[in-house]
């Protein structure tokens, strides 16, 4: 058995190898390294993919977050409603921006913002929501858009962990992760399901005004090459990245799939043990499952860690600390013990390896190794 990786990035390079070479070799041959063919046609094919009007590059999903909140015009001092049990680029673009973080808490099931906390959080100074499709499933955006429809909020969607994702809307159409919202972001790390070979990342909208003012903000905010019409930032996808998610998009359901195959068999083989939670898959949504992530209850979650290591299995808690309970984020508003969902998750969660190369032998020996300490 191959060493087991919690992202095998380097067999799934291998099985593109050609197309990713030739592309590559084609950008330094070109030497169009920014904005270049190969940005303009990912730009397309992704926007095609997602079915959705604009999609506008940029440098990383961070930027991306950040970019979308000053195209939308928010300023200092309007709360912002984001979740508090997730990665810290949410929060962190509120922060920087000089507005106001209000964290909620998640559903203990889907691990996703809660729309009730939303709706309990609102106050005059609310303009926005950022749901996060935490772990590859969409937040509910049903509710979500009902919810900001009614306070005539924003909704900014968070999907860098939900590329591809499926939500079924209340009329039974389906959207994709990120389109829902008048704005989507997402990120092209590395580990991403659809992942580049550094940073990168972009924003959608179906607005063509809000398209207009991104474009700018990514490009020092300029329309026209020296005049300035937007206080902006410098925010590129480069040619190189872009060669290489266009190949990779073309594999994204591929991908997919292959990472619900692995989800499925991890599940199944945990089905009858009631010390474990496997994930909880919502039925507005489909599960692209960026990690795999189980909830151990009444067992030391840190020893199954070290069990897990001790036997070659990489394995990571995603995240051992909400939002509200850290350093850069402490705020009088909020003390240990405000969020209990967020709290319990940070002592229950641990995530396996989750990628598309997986092998049925891997699984095995991840699923027997818990089982082993389980049992102890």
């Amino acid at each position: 058995m191959k060493p087991i990786q919690m992202v095998d990035l380097v067999s799934q390079y291998h099985k593109i190898k050609d197309e990713v070479d030739e592309a590559l070799q084609g950008v330094m041959n070109s030497a169009a390294f920014i904005n270049g063919p190969e940005v303009q046609s990912f730009k397309k094919e992704l926007a095609e993919y997602l079915n959705v009007k604009h999609v506008i590059p940029c440098a990383n999903g961070t930027d991306a977050l950040q970019i979308a909140m000053m195209a939308l015009g928010l300023k200092p001092g309007d709360e912002v409603i984001a979740p508090t049990f997730t990665f810290v680029a949410t929060a962190e673009v509120i922060a920087l921006l000089g507005l106001t973080p209000v964290l909620v808490d998640v559903d203990p099931d889907t691990m996703v913002i809660d729309p009730k906390a939303i709706r309990n959080a609102i106050t005059p100074k609310t303009k926005a929501i950022v749901p996060v499709h935490l772990f590859g499933q969409c937040a509910n955006m049903v509710e979500i858009q009902k919810i900001a429809k009614e306070h005539g909020l924003v909704v900014i969607e968070d999907t860098a962990q939900a590329i591809g994702a499926d939500h079924t809307m209340e009329d039974g159409s389906v959207r994709k992760a990120g389109t829902i919202g008048e704005v989507g972001c997402t990120s092209f790390f590395p580990s991403k399901n659809l992942g580049c070979f550094g940073d990168g990342g972009a924003i959608f909208t179906n607005d063509d005004d809000l398209a207009d003012r991104i474009a700018m903000i990514v490009n020092h905010g300029m329309k026209v090459r020296y005049y300035h019409d937007e206080i902006g930032v410098n925010s590129r996808l480069d040619s190189m990245q872009a060669a290489v998610l266009r190949i990779k998009l073309r594999r994204l359901d591929e991908y997919n799939a292959n990472r619900r195959a692995a989800a499925q068999a991890y599940s199944e083989a945990f089905a009858s043990r009631e010390d474990v939670q496997t994930p909880v898959h919502a039925e507005y949504s489909s599960h692209v499952y960026h990690q795999y992530t189980l909830r151990i209850k009444g067992k030391d979650r840190n020893a199954l860690q070290k069990h897990l290591m001790d036997k070659g299995i990489p394995a990571m808690i995603y995240y051992p600390v909400p939002m509200h309970l850290q350093s850069a984020y402490q705020d009088p508003r909020y003390k240990k013990g405000d969020f209990e969902i967020g709290e319990m998750l940070m002592n229950e969660v641990i995530s396996l390896p989750m990628h598309s190369e997986l092998t049925e032998e891997q699984i095995n020996h991840i699923t027997s190794s818990v089982l082993e300490f389980l049992n102890q």
